[in-house]
């Protein structure tokens, strides 16, 4: 049984990347199932950090951004999601290559979510781990609404 709220494809997502970070980052949704939703990021010269090696802080944008986007297909059109606190841990560096996110949920509550976003090279070897906690918020207007493509 899926947790999506909310229709969306992949084309859909990508959209709302326009003229964002994602965007500059090469962030890309790739895949989504009943429970998940998955992007990858490439991990070259604008996703390194001053030694050559992927920025924590691209992966931690990574894995917001999955998160993010996840609890906003999980609530109705009456309500959207916020992040109020992120931790991840990185476990493996990597120079070049892609990344792979995938967000699963641990916990869906009325006001808040908590996400599961799980970072891996090529070769499905962890990178990255990272927990997001949501707030779920009622709309009072429109201006809280993802961009129409």
């Amino acid at each position: 049984m899926t947790i999506w709220k909310q229709s969306f494809d992949l084309d859909g997502l990508n959209a709302t990347s326009e003229n964002t970070l994602m965007r500059h980052l090469g962030i890309v949704y790739t895949r989504f199932g009943d429970n998940f939703i998955e992007a990858t990021m490439p991990v070259c010269h604008f996703t390194h950090q001053p030694f050559g090696m992927l920025h924590g802080g691209a992966s931690v944008a990574l894995a917001e951004t999955l998160g993010s986007i996840a609890a906003n297909m999980c609530v109705s059109k009456n309500s959207y999601c916020v992040g109020l606190d992120i931790n991840a841990n990185h476990v493996r560096s990597m120079r070049e290559g892609k990344v792979t996110g995938r967000a699963e949920p641990v916990h869906l509550g009325i006001s808040t979510q908590v996400w599961q976003i799980d970072i891996r090279d090529d070769r499905e070897r962890l990178v990255c781990t990272s927990r997001l906690t949501i707030a779920v918020k009622k709309k009072r207007n429109a201006k809280h609404s993802f961009k129409e493509s």
